[in-house]
């Protein structure tokens, strides 16, 4: 049954603030989120399913709108 569930997204963003086990990530489109993990105010990470996977790339980001 699992297999026909979608995965949840891999998206990037901005560590905003870091607190006792929960991390507030502001996504490129201006939303925040929630995640369990460590990380640094300012590193860019990588989040999926309210978990930080990783370091992301300091690479300037493009939201294109459709």
């Amino acid at each position: 049954f699992r297999r026909l569930m979608p995965e949840p997204p891999l998206q990037a963003g901005v560590v905003l603030d870091v607190g006792s086990g929960v991390t507030i990530v502001q996504l490129p489109g201006g939303g925040r989120i929630k995640a369990r993990g460590q990380a640094a105010v300012g590193q860019t990470v990588f989040v999926r399913d309210d978990a930080i996977e990783g370091v992301a790339p300091s690479l300037p980001m493009e939201v294109i709108e459709i």
